[in-house]
């Protein structure tokens, strides 16, 4: 799996940076504030799961998966496909919406809670877990986003070659 490095570094005014990363940090944070909602977690009440200061964060983790494999899919979105896409977007959906979207603070402060409530295979487990899975997610998201775009691929040559 290779992926170029990124050119986006520019010299100059990073004023539109911070502003496009702002706006896709609150975006990101509002849609990991309605996923909360939906998937509940921690100290919560639930009937997907179990909750509760020692439950399993179930919640922290498939937001960090979901927005692994969706920067995967991003990222080569962006690089293979859409060369020609605004600079600063990137920023804005990666950095910012994927950025506030994942949450891997929570990450950490749910195996401390975990640990502070003698559940210590929880925490272990949650920190394996989570590495392994976001990583994985990132990889399939990149798998799956290059698989879509080599059946697009033959379909726009066989379009362009019969005109």
């Amino acid at each position: 799996m290779h992926l170029h490095p990124h050119p986006d570094t520019t010299s100059g005014p990073q004023w539109p940076v911070v502003g496009v990363v702002a706006v896709g940090g609150a975006v990101g944070a509002l849609l990991r504030y309605g996923a909360s909602r939906l998937w509940r977690n921690g100290s919560d009440a639930s009937l997907l799961w179990r909750t509760g200061e020692a439950a399993f964060p179930v919640t922290t983790l498939l937001i960090n998966v979901v927005g692994c494999f969706l920067m995967g899919v991003l990222t080569v979105a962006l690089k293979e496909r859409f060369t020609g896409a605004p600079r600063l977007l990137n920023q804005m959906l990666g950095t910012g919406v994927l950025g506030g979207f994942t949450t891997f603070s929570s990450y950490t402060d749910d195996t401390r809670r975990l640990f502070d409530n003698d559940q210590p295979g929880y925490a272990v487990a949650n920190l394996l877990v989570t590495v392994a899975g976001c990583l994985t997610a990132v990889v399939l998201g990149v798998v799956v986003a290059r698989l879509a775009l080599a059946r697009r691929r033959p379909a726009a040559a066989g379009e362009e070659g019969g005109s």
